[in-house]
């Protein structure tokens, strides 16, 4: 699998979220310092609660900021002798009843993308997942959750 090619397609991907997320941001912040959504007695809530969710929208927004930034800066490397997975390694995993792909990234764990026919899933070094999959090779055996048994097939 081209790594580069799927980075690319990743970061396209994130971005495209990064301009709805900033696009909301942007109508929510307004609907909360919009005159119109004043308080007109002391149970009426709206202001605060466009407040809040501006202040959500505004997480998202740094929080899909530093995924691009993360996998702009992110050295993708040829793979290795002994392949390891390491950060920016695909993971192609073998369940008993499927096969799943998964992309060690910086950030934006959880994030689905396809590429090449494949549904690829971004778990980070940081999630159990991830923190399972650092440090395996190709032919390990692998137990995604207790009593659900994978095989690490290929590391690229």
């Amino acid at each position: 699998m081209n790594r580069s090619a799927l980075i690319s397609a990743l970061l396209t991907h994130l971005r495209s979220e990064l301009a709805a997320s900033l696009q909301a941001a942007r109508a929510t912040a307004a609907a909360a310092t919009d005159a119109d959504s004043k308080a007109e007695n002391k149970y009426d809530t709206r202001n605060l609660e466009a407040s809040y969710l501006a202040r959500g929208q505004a997480f998202r927004v740094a929080e899909l900021q530093e995924a691009v930034s993360a996998f702009e800066d992110l050295e993708v490397h040829p793979p290795a002798v002994g392949k390891t997975v390491r950060l920016g390694s695909v993971v192609k995993l073998q369940t008993p009843t499927e096969v799943l792909f998964y992309l060690i990234g910086p950030a934006a764990g959880g994030t689905e993308i396809m590429h090449e026919g494949q549904e690829i899933l971004v778990t980070t070094p940081a999630s159990p997942l991830g923190q399972k999959l650092m440090g395996c090779k190709a032919g390990d055996p692998f137990e995604l959750r207790p009593g659900w048994r994978a095989k690490v097939l290929e590391i690229s």
